[in-house]
């Protein structure tokens, strides 16, 4: 849907646009806490990342969050460039970022901030450099924890240089960047992943987005056509029905896929639920199930959250599509209990006609002579989670057709 604004053009002055926002990059918001890797308080210094945008238009803009922070963050100073291929930032593409004209803003503990639009033409599947200067003491950074990108922490105000110094430190988390939009050259739209560690590439190389969602967002780029965006909003160890690590996903669903500029297309990707309610309750597992709190749940709890999913994004008008639970016999959490359970979830989401489509991704992962089994040339060795030649076979599998307006 198309509308007439004026905006700012990043210090140019303003002039009407007929505009079309879509998110072209997404990591979900996360508190920082003891069960997730992010960063640690940090002051006077700039965290410096890089994202890879999934469509590409000739302005973009950029979503901060503060909505798990404790206290105010100020932005001292904001800068964003496309990178070039030593991770150093490509001459003349360097842009200040600025918030409603002003070089430097304070964010309000528990809300998000988005930038003014930024005029800089960028290309489907290019990176880009994000550099946020933040003077004072941070103790709670909102985050992503699975860090699939690259990042640095650099002592003082670095948000202007060209390259990486050498005391620049590897940040062990997405921090504060929650978003990428893009004003498009021709219509676009959006794509939107909630899921758990699958989703979030668990498995894949750091780095180098072999993400299934990278893997599918690179096979739209390359098949011409309507231009889509993928905007992967996993969360590793998330829920669909309680908080543990991240806000459950009926909890997150408005904030994370509903709220997507552009969007057309929901994925419901989370199996979790029924993995961690019937995972055996042994010495290696309890640490890691004491962190996820709250009742077991069953096939009809299943059933109803896609259900409760798929209506919410039908009420926005967007097509919804399914992804089956993969297996993962052989891992620590496995008992047959909870496999069947998982394969009376799957049996629904085929056959139940709730879905405009179905991903899947059990068929593909399974092994012919186990089907409990993921193959084992697709997981990372720990019968859960995939490994780069994994997700790339699941973005493989998927139908593009799917994702076609009719």
């Amino acid at each position: 849907m198309n509308s007439t604004i004026n905006t700012p053009s990043s210090g140019e002055g303003s002039a009407p646009h007929t505009v079309a926002w879509v998110r072209t990059w997404g990591a979900s918001p996360q508190a920082p806490d003891n069960s997730v890797s992010c960063v640690e308080p940090f002051e006077n210094a700039t965290l410096r990342q890089i994202v890879r945008i999934t469509g590409g238009g000739h302005r973009i803009r950029i979503r901060i969050s503060n909505e798990y922070g404790t206290a105010p963050l100020t932005i001292g100073a904001a800068r964003v460039a496309i990178t070039d291929t030593d991770d150093g930032v490509q001459h003349g593409s360097d842009h200040a970022v600025t918030f409603s004209g002003q070089s430097t803003v304070t964010v309000p503990a528990g809300a998000p901030i988005l930038s003014d639009p930024i005029d800089l033409r960028t290309a489907a599947l290019s990176r880009l450099t994000i550099s946020l200067y933040l003077p004072g003491r941070v103790d709670t950074a909102t985050c992503h924890g699975t860090f699939h990108t690259l990042g640095w922490l650099i002592p003082g105000d670095a948000s202007a240089l060209m390259s990486l110094p050498a005391d620049a430190a590897p940040l062990p988390a997405q921090a504060l960047i929650t978003a990428v939009e893009v004003q498009p050259e021709t219509p676009t739209r959006a794509i939107a992943v909630i899921g758990d560690s699958r989703v979030d590439g668990v498995g894949s190389t750091p780095g180098t987005d072999r993400r299934w969602t990278d893997r599918l967002a690179e096979r739209l780029a390359a098949r011409g056509g309507q231009a889509l965006c993928v905007v992967s909003q996993g969360i590793s160890g998330n829920r669909m029905l309680t908080d543990g690590i991240g806000t459950a996903a009926l909890a997150r669903f408005d904030r994370d896929i509903l709220a997507t500029p552009g969007l057309s297309h929901v994925v419901i990707a989370v199996g979790n639920d029924l993995i961690f309610s019937f995972a055996p309750r042994t010495e290696e597992t309890a640490g890691f199930l004491s962190m996820f709190p709250g009742s077991p749940v069953d096939v009809d709890d299943i059933v109803a959250a896609h259900l409760q999913l798929a209506a919410r994004a039908r009420a926005h008008g967007v097509k919804v599509h399914a992804a089956t639970i993969a297996p993962y016999g052989g891992s620590e959490m496995y008992t047959a209990q909870g496999d069947k359970a998982r394969e009376q979830v799957n049996a629904w989401i085929r056959t139940s006609g709730a879905f405009d489509g179905v991903l899947d991704f059990d068929a593909v992962w399974r092994d012919p002579a186990d089907p409990s089994h993921i193959r084992s040339d697709l997981h990372m060795g720990d019968n859960l989670h995939g490994s780069d030649a994994g997700y790339a076979a699941l973005a493989e599998s998927v139908d593009l057709s799917l994702f076609e307006d009719q």
